[in-house]
């Protein structure tokens, strides 16, 4: 009776001092096992001394009901008190805690870090003045010139002329900007100090772009509509990353002269920082250049050919417009100013003329390259990391239910003290809550360093990263919902299920069956890990064997020994009648080097990125209806150029010196040009060809054939391809009077091996040629080639990462389940043992369980994986699906973690010592 008065006196002075209810209970709760304990210590059993605890405890519903009607406990103070209660309580243990925390930080952080990828690549808007209110003129990518008579249906690039037509007939715009599809290749240097030129990006645009996009010099000015007028000073504006990049924020360079492409050119101002354009792109324009200057610094003579698409728009619409009439207004447009064309003025040139319309977009992302480059391995990534997350999520719930079930005498007595059923979900839910957010709170710093990982990995080529790995407030408040959504999902069934405890349960032994609710809950989770793990690992496992079949495939040439330099002769001022003595003197003086065996120079190399197309047509056939033209590559190549990239010549022969420009015009065809345009089956040698227009038909004659090899995607099977001198006449198109495809822009040097000093060496001599001539690129052909698997590379080692991730994380749910059975049958066990089962029995039954729950994982994990691979069938080479040489290695490996997760938990219970496990309750 003592204890019982002074339970009495406490409680009364809990509640003169205003004590919140969470730790009231938790008050009587620790005087309730104060009592039992003492009762213990005085040889009652332990079912006595509950009983006996909650006689003298019987009254205090009556004080708690008198509590609760006297101080009507506001929301939030009561929420207060669950949060601390709960906080108490994780404190209590430490070592669950620090478990759940680190699994959900992995969880939370790994899908923050990708909604950063997400939100920056795909949901994010140009940093300029209302990019709702902008409009892209087209929706397509289509990169960087076309000829605008080969297109049907939507145009999503525009020629010069047509850009104008559009512009100065569409009112309903404030502002219509155009942007160049590429990107103009540059040699840069100031007009006075540097004696050597340095490779640049940049960008025709027109002189509006600004203006239309709102955009302010940090230094300077932008460019004005003037400066892009006929016979206007030479301008241009520099990018604010390659200020910093190139002239160290140096403020002089504003107003300075700069050579570019050996032009003078002023520069106007430097844009903002965080502004890399109209595009999210890894290698963002060094220079913004009014399109009047095309002519002179660029290429291709685009801006004064009609016929030739090479320009993206942009507009900003004025309010109250509606989309869908100005979308017909500019289509009509699109069709008078396309009509002046003569190929839309043949027959089929009208019936194409006809389907031609726009479509207008939303602008406000600018032209979307990276994002549809991206999007389904971002959308991948979400819905693996997703995967992730609810393992982790089944886990802590797992945790949840054993630390609850662990806890049942506790719930049992603040039931017994009158604690409402909805009182004890709501704290249950607030400790999951609470230890979402520290999950969260870690999955932050997580995400960062796994944000810095993806990009490290995704760009690694880049030369400017556009994403910023710092949680932006959108991406906090995602990381926040999904700890949320989290704590939710993890909490509320462990809540929910030790919430059904009676308090008759605290006179007993609250923890003597395993065959409740909770336990079967529990074996789900396992069941749903282990499913959900094994959906991983065969993703894993698909796309680990298409990126080993990608880069060990036979692409038809060989990369050992062979580095490739890329350059721009046409950059540095060449005219076509110096381009002789050029290459002669890069053959001579790299000849002349140690360990050189062949220099071939060309257009373009296999799987760098680039390729030329044209119709092709032989010789003696009819022309072909329209769309059923033949599209062939074309490239240049040198007398060495086959042996360099080790393509080897089947039949006739390679490219001699005697090819020169005044001899008949030759090529040299591989074997899918043979199949496609000679189907006759007849010796192509001999036979001719010619490009673009059937009146040049008969224009060159095949002398040689080679293997066919892959030069733009390594998914797909060679593409007809012709080689031509690399100073023969193409009969191609030549805008300005030039053939640009007479500038070669790579060579091959083809070494007996590689020093490690080749670069500087492969530098100064170039710059010793010509220092106007610049080395834009240097890196091995292995390199190169390998750079074409950076994004399968990737998206194999983060799945990889992630089925590692899942298989640990199921792996330790078995076990933690697994343990928990055997502590709560260790009397059943010892009972066993006792009546003779020896441990080798036990161990079988222990196991059978635990190899029960992951033989269900896997009987619903397969036809989940088989029905996931289908979603990344697009991202697999040489791989089906429906792989079982996979899918039986990812079973495999799954049962045997299964296997090892429960035979530790097994060895412990048949280690248990009989006379011991007897006395456990």
């Amino acid at each position: 009776m003592r204890k019982l008065r002074e339970l009495w006196m406490r409680v009364l002075g809990l509640l003169g001092a205003g004590t919140a209810e969470a730790d009231l209970e938790a008050e009587l709760q620790s005087h309730v096992q104060m009592h039992m304990e003492d009762s213990v210590r005085s040889g009652l059993s332990q079912a006595e001394a509950r009983r006996r605890a909650l006689i003298y405890l019987g009254g205090m519903e009556q004080t708690k009901g008198a509590y609760r009607q006297q101080r009507g406990l506001p929301f939030v103070e009561s929420l207060v008190g669950d949060v601390r209660y709960a906080l108490r309580q994780l404190a209590k243990n430490p070592g669950f805690m620090v478990t759940a925390v680190l699994t959900l930080a992995l969880g939370i952080g790994a899908n923050t870090a990708i909604f950063t990828l997400v939100h920056a690549v795909l949901l994010k808007d140009l940093p300029v003045v209302d990019p709702k209110a902008l409009v892209r003129v087209g929706d397509g990518e289509i990169c960087c010139t076309l000829n605008l008579g080969s297109m049907r249906g939507a145009f999503s690039i525009f020629s010069y002329e047509g850009y104008k037509y559009l512009r100065d007939r569409t009112p309903e715009m404030e502002e219509l900007a155009a942007m160049q599809g590429g990107m103009a290749d540059l040699s840069v240097r100031r007009a006075s100090g540097d004696t050597t030129s340095h490779s640049a990006f940049g960008e025709f645009v027109s002189g509006n772009y600004f203006q239309t996009f709102g955009v302010h010099a940090v230094a300077g000015r932008t460019l004005t509509p003037s400066d892009d007028a006929d016979g206007a000073t030479p301008v241009a504006m520099l990018s604010y990353h390659a200020w910093v990049r190139d002239y160290a924020r140096d403020p002089s360079v504003v107003g300075s002269s700069l050579l570019m492409n050996t032009h003078p050119v002023t520069i106007l101002g430097v844009t903002p920082q965080g502004f890399y354009g109209d595009r999210l792109s890894v290698n963002p324009p060094d220079f913004y250049l009014p399109i009047s200057q095309e002519p002179t610094l660029g290429f291709y003579g685009a801006r004064d050919k009609s016929n030739l698409g090479w320009l993206f728009l942009i507009g900003r619409v004025k309010p109250a417009v509606a989309i869908a009439s100005l979308q017909e207004k500019m289509s009509g447009l699109l069709r008078q100013s396309l009509g002046e064309l003569k190929d839309f003025q043949t027959t089929q040139g009208k019936a194409r003329l006809a389907q031609a319309h726009v479509v207008l977009a939303p602008g406000g992302a600018g032209i979307a390259g990276m994002q549809h480059e991206m999007a389904n391995r971002l959308h991948l990534l979400m819905g693996l990391a997703g995967l992730v997350l609810l393992i982790a999520c089944a886990n802590i719930a797992n945790l949840m239910l054993a630390r609850g079930v662990a806890q049942r005498g506790e719930i049992s007595v603040r039931m017994a003290l009158g604690a409402a059923r909805s009182r004890i979900i709501r704290q249950r839910l607030t400790e999951s809550l609470v230890l979402a957010c520290m999950g969260g709170v870690a999955g932050i710093a997580v995400s960062y360093a796994g944000t810095k990982m993806l990009l490290s990995l995704l760009f690694t080529r880049a030369v400017v990263m556009p994403v910023d790995a710092v949680p932006s407030l959108p991406v906090l408040g995602f990381a926040f919902g999904v700890s949320l959504v989290t704590g939710v999902s993890f909490g509320v069934g462990p809540a929910w299920m030790t919430s059904n405890e009676q308090p008759v349960n605290a006179m007993r032994g609250a923890n003597r069956s395993t065959r409740d609710g909770s336990s079967l809950l529990q074996r789900g989770l396992v069941v749903l890990q282990a499913a959900l793990s094994l959906v991983l690992l065969v993703g894993a496992g698909l796309l680990g064997m298409s990126l080993n079949h990608l880069q060990h495939q036979n692409f038809g040439l060989e990369a050992e020994n062979r580095v490739v330099v890329t350059m721009n002769p046409l950059k540095a001022g060449y005219k076509p009648e110096r381009l002789q003595g050029l290459y002669s003197q890069i053959e001579d003086r790299f000849h002349a080097m140690p360990g050189v065996k062949h220099v071939g120079l060309t257009l373009y190399t296999p799987l760098c990125g680039d390729t030329w197309s044209f119709y092709v047509y032989p010789q003696g056939q009819r022309a072909p209806d329209p769309g059923q033209e033949v599209t062939s590559y074309f490239n240049r190549a040198s007398s060495e150029y086959f042996q360099s990239v080790g393509q080897r010549v089947v039949r006739g022969r390679p490219f001699t010196a005697a090819d020169t420009a005044t001899a008949p015009k030759v090529a040299v065809v591989n074997e899918a040009f043979v199949k496609k345009v000679f189907a006759d089956g007849k010796d192509p040698l001999g036979r001719r060809f010619g490009a673009n227009e059937i009146k040049h038909s008969g224009d060159f004659e095949i002398v040689g054939v080679v293997e066919d090899t892959k030069y733009e995607d390594a998914r797909s099977d060679p593409a007809p391809m012709y080689f031509t001198p690399m100073l023969q006449p193409s009969g191609l198109p030549a805008p300005g009077g030039m053939d640009a495809s007479l500038y070669a822009e790579q060579f091959v040097l083809q070494m007996n091996m590689i020093p490690p000093e080749l670069e500087a060496e492969v530098r100064r001599t170039m710059a010793s040629i010509d220092p106007n001539l610049t080395v834009d690129r240097f890196q091995t052909f292995a390199e190169q080639i390998g750079g074409n698997f950076d994004g399968e590379r990737t998206m194999a080692r983060l799945t990889q990462m992630f089925g590692l991730l899942a298989l640990v994380l199921a792996s330790v749910g078995l076990y933690g389940v697994t343990s928990y059975t055997v502590a709560g049958r260790t009397s059943e066990i010892g009972i066993r043992m006792a009546l003779g089962a020896k441990r080798g029995d036990v161990v079988r039954m222990i196991l059978r369980g635990a190899m029960l729950q992951a033989g269900l994982g896997l009987l619903i994990g397969v036809p989940a994986a088989l029905l996931s691979a289908r979603l990344v069938k697009s991202q697999l080479y040489g791989v089906t699906g429906q792989d079982l040489g996979v899918l039986s290695a990812a079973t495999l490996v799954l049962a045997l973690a299964a296997w090892v997760a429960g035979w530790i938990p097994a060895r412990r219970a048949a280690s248990v010592d009989p006379m011991r496990a007897l006395r456990t309750e």
